[in-house]
């Protein structure tokens, strides 16, 4: 298999960072598969002198590892690691050959302490926008410490085994051969979750801050760098930097940029934040707020920050359906992203829930993939733009079902059924399936305000045209807000006037 000039430029510049030789141990026999990984990995291997491959028996076929000549480093790619997760094949075989990985050192040394043995499954598809930060989070764990070993496990090459394990939703990690993780998370939760919550006892002692920002999207990145710029005291505090970016496959409206992923252009943003003096406090989520003489923000684990001026910019997540069997089946056959767990769906039935633009575009996805796609619109006619449903209409496995309710999702242990109601003659129809894709619009992550701050009655914080809340000092930008419009580039700029609107504060009142 030929690799892309432009991706094999790339790798060559990136395997003269070699630190030490690397050996590619391969597992193959006769099978297509074999012979297309095994010829990857050869045209790999003859880009530098100081790789080579090996033949080596392992827990899968077709797989290779990659090890040095003296150590086995614990990471195995079972499956031709192209598309997203080549990325996270040039990183193993850099930190495999010595280059230290790009993480705090307060967690090279969580992952080092660790002593019991740990051996990571991780089933991704590659067209998975989410599962490369799982991926390489868990090689990084097996190159700093010799008890963790990882492999990722390409779904559609191994789809019985997956199957056979009930994985229908990726990235799904194991751990020993129970499941550990479903879905997109990263390196400071999976240590959370390896060793428990982290010491806090760092963030007690922070003097106050001028601006602090709640949130790592668009809207928060653009405010923290906007305030940094001014030369005031500026910190972040959110759960995962990136946002509701991270979920979007392709991005094609940000002016200037004709074309972006989601994770790339988000990469590009902590890059941008990370120029400037920000304190960003990573793996922590607030809950509670309120005014005193300065802005009080109490994080989940307990600690409370102060600040003259608070951005709260949290962004938005996927709703939910709310009905029977929804959270039952999750990861179990119900999904919320067709980029993602598309692949595990080729050749079933699913369904799609929701007749707007994301709803429209996934059903045309998987209606690459699947046997055929039912779209349930609860209203009379679909909301997506007439362009998307052409495409739609055009497609002859597709039906699409208007103006119904969807009622109860059920099944044993999996997805079997979707029950719907005709909001016009009121009758109730099962149908038989394997998936349902839920794409239903998005709700605020403002239930943590508990009504301390002047909300829409969907959750959505009030602002003015300064990004200014109900409570004095406390700002707010993005798709937590009620703006009119949820687009990233909107988010930025409201990033940007609610930091410039905490400032303008500071100075009239401190």
């Amino acid at each position: 298999m030929a690799l892309e000039q432009e991706i094999k430029a790339q790798l060559a510049q990136y395997l003269e960072l070699l630190e030490s030789d690397i050996v590619f141990n391969v597992s193959s026999n006769d099978s297509e598969n074999s012979k297309k990984l095994v010829a990857f990995v050869q045209e790999i291997v003859e880009m530098s002198p100081r790789l080579t491959m090996q033949n080596k028996q392992l827990k899968r076929t077709p797989s290779f590892a990659v090890d040095t000549k003296d150590q086995v480093s614990g990471i195995e790619f079972a499956g031709i690691p192209l598309g997203h997760e080549f990325t996270s094949l040039v990183l193993a075989i850099l930190q495999v050959s010595g280059r230290a990985p790009k993480i705090d050192a307060k967690l090279v040394k969580q992952i080092k302490e660790i002593k019991q043995e740990l051996n990571f499954e991780t089933f991704v598809s590659l067209s998975c926008h989410n599962c490369p930060d799982v991926v390489q989070a868990l090689n990084i764990m097996s190159v700093l410490n010799p008890q963790i070993s990882h492999t990722m496990i390409e779904g559609s090459m191994f789809k019985d085994e997956a199957e056979a394990k009930g994985i229908m939703a990726v990235p799904a990690v194991l751990l020993n051969g129970e499941e550990f993780v479903n879905g997109r998370t990263n390196i400071e939760d999976l240590l959370e979750k390896i060793v428990g919550p982290q010491d806090n006892s760092d963030l007690e002692n922070k003097e106050p801050f001028d601006v602090l920002v709640v949130g790592g999207g668009p809207a928060g990145a653009s405010a923290a760098i906007y305030a940094a710029r001014k030369g005031i005291r500026t910190g972040i505090v959110t759960d995962n930097f990136g946002g509701q970016p991270l979920e979007t496959q392709t991005i094609e409206n940000i002016i200037g940029t004709k074309s972006t992923e989601g994770t790339q252009f988000m990469a590009l943003v902590e890059d941008h934040v990370n120029e400037y003096n920000v304190d960003i406090i990573k793996n922590a989520k607030a809950s509670a707020i309120k005014k005193a003489d300065l802005v009080e923000l109490t994080l989940e684990n307990g600690t409370t920050l102060t600040s003259k001026t608070v951005v709260l910019a949290t962004g938005a997540r996927w709703r939910n359906l709310g009905i029977p069997g929804e959270q039952e089946f999750k990861n179990k056959g119900v999904a919320y992203c067709p980029h993602c767990d598309g692949p595990m769906f080729e050749g079933k039935d699913v369904a799609v829930v929701g007749g707007g633009n994301s709803g429209i575009e996934a059903a045309i996805d998987l209606a690459g993939l699947a046997n055929h796609v039912t779209v349930l619109e609860f209203m009379p006619e679909l909301k997506a733009d007439q362009v998307l449903q052409e495409r739609l209409y055009s497609l002859k496995n597709v039906t699409v079902l208007k103006n119904v309710q969807t009622k109860e999702i059920s099944g044993d242990g999996k997805v079997e059924t979707i029950t719907y109601l005709d909001r016009k003659t009121n009758e109730e129809t099962t149908l038989s399936l394997q998936g349902v894709f839920i794409l239903i619009g998005l709700q605020p992550n403002t239930e943590w305000l508990n009504d301390s701050l002047e909300c829409t009655k969907i959750g959505e914080i009030i602002v003015d045209k300064y990004g200014a809340t109900n409570m004095p000092g406390v700002y707010a930008a993005g798709d937590c807000t009620d703006s009119a419009y949820k687009q990233i580039i909107i988010s930025m700029g409201s990033g940007a006037t609610a930091a410039l609107g905490a400032f303008d504060y500071i100075i009239r009142n401190y």
